[in-house]
């Protein structure tokens, strides 16, 4: 090979290692930020992820917000009847708070329950418990100050502290709040129409809720 040729490839491999160095691992694999995050505890008895009304609230939030990133957190607990557990979800959304206020201090925040993930969404915003009036029910501390900054939004649907006068729009950020509970609902309200419990995902209060913490956003 002539030295013209050895100059040539060595020119070649040289550009190709600095345009690798370039292309960083990190900056190939290093997910932005969204511009919000829905964080969600679904109902009793509903499989993992988001439930029904959560993924509704997800669509709703979409399509309200067009020009922004969303992604979503399905708050973890077992969901069971066992409602002693439910403080396991306030540490499990508080958690993520934590994680999304120091790795994407600038990223949006909306809480959001349904159900015995209503009561979850209750106890980081400080609202009493409810004691013994519908059973044993968990409870864990409150959301500290410090963590409060990027919440946009609590939004929850078929509150069981409604029932009692304490909805979540009493706790620590009242004003970011909205408690929904659909006419006739047994477990917010004194309705006697248990199916009323069950439709929130059909019925326009998630577009309500959507459309508050979209204003907030």
């Amino acid at each position: 090979m002539s030295r013209a040729h050895v100059t040539t490839a060595l020119g070649a491999a040289v550009f190709g290692v600095a345009a690798t160095l370039l292309v960083t691992p990190a900056a190939a694999t290093a997910t932005p930020c969204p511009d919000v995050e829905l964080i969600f505890a679904r109902g009793t008895s509903e499989d993992p992820g988001l439930g029904r009304v959560g993924t509704k609230l997800e669509s709703e939030l979409r399509a309200k917000l067009p020009d922004k990133t969303l992604t979503t957190y399905s708050v973890t607990y077992p969901a069971t009847w066992d409602f002693l557990a439910a403080q396991d979800g306030a540490l499990d959304a508080q958690n993520r708070i934590v994680t999304m206020s120091s790795t994407c201090p600038d990223t949006r925040l909306v809480l959001g329950g349904y159900s015995q993930g209503a009561a979850i969404m209750d106890m980081l915003m400080g609202v009493p418990p409810l004691g013994d009036k519908i059973g044993a029910i968990g409870s864990a501390p409150p959301l500290p100050a410090t963590l409060r900054h990027n919440i946009a939004a609590i939004a929850v649907f078929g509150n069981p502290s409604t029932k009692f006068s304490k909805p979540i729009t009493i706790g620590q950020l009242g004003n970011r709040s909205i408690d929904l509970c659909s006419d006739g609902d047994p477990i917010c309200s004194r309705g006697r129409n248990p199916f009323a419990h069950t439709n929130y995902e059909d019925g326009p209060m998630v577009g309500q809720a959507a459309e508050f913490a979209a204003n907030l956003i």
